[in-house]
C-alpha cells in the first residue's frame, strides 16, 4: 500500500495507480460485467473531463448525475474533479420530483444519466487538466440527505474530509494492498463515497460494485473475487443472511464486514461472524458528519456489536442537551451527540436555516440520535430524538424495539413507528418482512416471543403490519416517511 500524502486527491493517485500498475483492476461488477483497470479509469476520466471542460464553463460549477452504482459513475465523478467542477451525485432510486429539485438548487449546468456520455471524446494530455483539477480543500461534491420525508437538504463535501475518513478506517481495519472491497452502497452517498470511491484508490485494491443488489449476487461475488472487506447497511448484511444461497458459498475470504447506516441487529451481526469468519464492524455518523466514533478489531464481541465504538479522539465528540444545547458529556446521556473534527462536512448548499439547526451556536455539528457514552469512551445509540415514539407521556426509542422484534426468527427486517392513539397520544407499530420459510407472524406469536425473551413491556409493539416488502430510500435504508404515512391511515 502507498500511504496518501497531505497534497493526494484521488486524481493524483489515480494517475499514480495507472503509472505503477496499469493492467490491475480498479473495479469489477458484482454481475460478472466488464472490469476496469487503473488505466482505464484514468483514461475513462480524462474523456469525461475533456468533454466537461468543451462547455467552456467556470471552474466550480455543478455537474449532476444520476448513474448506475458501478465503475462509470467513479470515472464521471473523477471526471469532474479532474476538470474542475463540482459533481451533484444523485442515487439511483431518487424520484422525478427529488432529482428536479436537487438539479434545480444546485444550478447544475447539466444532468448526466448516460453512461456512455462523453465515450468518443479522445482523451487529452494529463498535463492539460492539471490546473483546472480541484483541491483536495475545495468543494468537490454535493449529495443529498437520505431522509425519508420532505424534500433533501444538500450537503457539502471537500475531499479532506473523506482522506480523514479513511485513516480512521484504516487504524480500525488494518487494510493492505492484498484486500478486495466490495461496496453494496449507492456511490453518491458517505458510505459508498468511502467505501469505493476513496478507500480502495488510497489502498490502492480492487472494488467490486453493486449496480443492482441481491443477496445471491453478492455472496456469489464475495466467492469469485476473494473479497475480504464488505460495505453493506444493515439492512442488507440481514438480507444476505436470509439468503438460502447463504451457506452455499465460500464465504472465508472475509475479514471485515463494515455495516451501519441504521441499528446493527445484534444477534443478526453475532450469526455473521459465527458463519463467515468476519468481524463486524460500524463507524457511527452520517452523511454530515462522518465518523463519530467506531469498533474496531480489538474490541471484544460485546463491545464491538453491542456499542457504536469508542469515540474517535480528533473528533472532539460531546454529548449535548436536546432542549438547551448545553454539554452534558460528564453524565454519560442519554444527549444529542455532536463534533468538530476532520471528517464534517461543510455544511448545507444554500440553506442558511439548515445549517442553524446542523450547528450549534459555537460551531459543533449535531447528529439526529440520542446516545449514551460510559465511563471508556463508548457511544451506544439509544434511540432518534426525531425517531421516539412518545406513549402517555413516556419516549419508547423505536431502535429499541427494532432491536427486540428483530430477534424473533420469523423477521427479517424490522421498522417501528408512531400510530395515533386518542388515549396514549401514539402506540408503537411494527412492520415487518418475513423470512422465506415462515408464512406468517400474528401479534399474539410476537407478544408470546418478547414475553419469553424478557422484553419490557413498553418496548411490545401494539399493533403489528406484515409486508411482503419493506420500503426502501434513496439511502437504501428503510424509509420510515412512508410507514409513517401508511400507519396515520390504520
Amino acid at each position: 500500500m502507498i500511504a496518501a500524502s497531505d497534497a493526494d486527491t484521488v486524481a493524483r493517485l489515480v494517475a499514480r495507480r495507472a503509472r505503477e500498475r496499469p493492467d490491475a483492476v480498479a473495479f469489477a461488477e458484482v454481475n460478472v460485467g466488464p472490469q476496469m483497470t487503473w488505466r482505464e479509469y484514468e483514461e475513462r476520466s480524462d474523456r469525461f473531463a475533456a468533454w466537461l471542460r468543451s462547455f467552456g464553463w467556470d471552474r466550480g460549477d455543478r455537474v449532476a448525475f444520476q448513474l448506475p452504482d458501478d465503475a462509470t459513475v467513479h470515472a464521471l465523478m473523477l471526471g469532474c474533479e479532474k476538470a474542475g467542477f463540482v459533481g451533484v451525485g444523485i442515487g439511483s432510486r431518487a424520484g422525478e420530483r427529488e432529482v428536479e429539485h436537487l438539479v434545480r438548487r444546485t444550478g447544475a449546468r447539466m444532468f448526466v444519466t448516460d453512461p456512455s456520455a462523453g465515450a468518443q471524446v479522445p482523451a487529452p494530455t494529463r498535463l492539460a487538466l492539471v490546473d483546472p483539477a480541484l483541491r483536495r480543500d475545495e468543494l468537490w461534491f454535493l449529495n443529498s440527505t437520505s431522509g425519508t420525508t420532505g424534500l433533501p437538504k444538500i450537503v457539502m463535501h471537500d475531499q479532506a474530509r473523506w482522506f480523514a475518513f479513511h485513516a480512521f478506517a484504516h487504524r480500525i481495519a488494518r487494510f493492505g494492498a492484498g484486500d478486495v472491497f466490495l461496496s453494496a452502497l449507492p456511490a453518491p452517498f458517505g458510505f459508498g463515497l468511502w467505501s469505493a470511491h476513496f478507500t480502495p484508490t488510497i489502498v490502492g485494491a480492487p472494488c467490486i460494485t453493486c449496480a443492482s443488489f441481491s443477496p445471491e449476487s453478492v455472496l456469489a461475488a464475495v466467492e469469485r473475487y476473494r473479497v475480504t472487506v464488505l460495505a453493506a447497511v444493515s439492512t442488507q448484511f440481514v438480507m444476505l443472511l436470509n439468503s438460502p444461497r447463504f451457506g452455499a458459498h465460500d464465504l472465508s475470504s472475509l475479514r471485515v464486514l463494515f455495516t451501519g447506516g441504521e441499528m446493527v441487529p445484534y444477534e443478526r451481526a453475532r450469526e455473521f461472524e459465527r458463519r463467515t469468519g468476519a468481524a463486524v464492524l460500524q463507524f457511527y455518523g452520517s452523511n454530515e458528519t462522518g465518523a463519530l466514533s467506531a469498533t474496531t478489531l480489538d474490541d471484544s464481541s460485546t463491545r464491538r456489536l453491542r456499542t457504536a465504538g469508542c469515540v474517535i479522539p480528533e473528533m472532539q465528540v460531546r454529548l449535548l442537551d436536546p432542549d438547551t444545547d448545553a454539554d452534558i458529556t460528564h453524565t454519560g446521556g442519554p444527549g444529542v451527540p455532536a463534533g468538530k473534527g476532520p471528517t464534517l462536512c461543510l455544511g448545507y448548499w444554500d440553506d442558511p436555516a439548515a445549517n442553524e439547526q446542523l450547528f450549534t451556536a459555537d460551531g459543533w455539528m449535531r447528529m439526529g440520535d440520542l446516545a449514551t457514552i460510559d465511563g471508556d469512551g463508548y457511544l451506544t445509540v439509544v434511540g432518534r430524538s426525531a425517531d421516539v415514539i412518545i406513549r402517555g407521556g413516556k419516549n419508547v426509542s423505536a431502535a429499541q424495539v427494532e432491536n427486540e422484534v428483530g430477534s424473533h426468527p420469523a423477521v427479517a427486517l424490522c421498522a417501528a413507528v408512531a400510530i395515533p392513539d386518542e388515549t396514549f397520544g401514539e402506540r408503537v407499530c411494527a412492520f415487518v418482512e418475513l423470512r422465506d420459510g415462515y408464512p406468517e407472524l400474528t401479534l399474539a406469536m410476537l407478544i408470546a416471543h418478547l414475553d419469553q425473551r424478557g422484553t419490557g413491556k413498553e418496548l411490545w409493539p401494539e399493533r403489528l403490519v406484515v409486508l411482503d416488502v419493506l420500503p426502501r430510500s434513496s439511502g437504501a435504508k428503510v424509509a420510515k416517511g412512508e410507514l409513517r404515512a401508511f400507519a396515520r391511515e390504520l
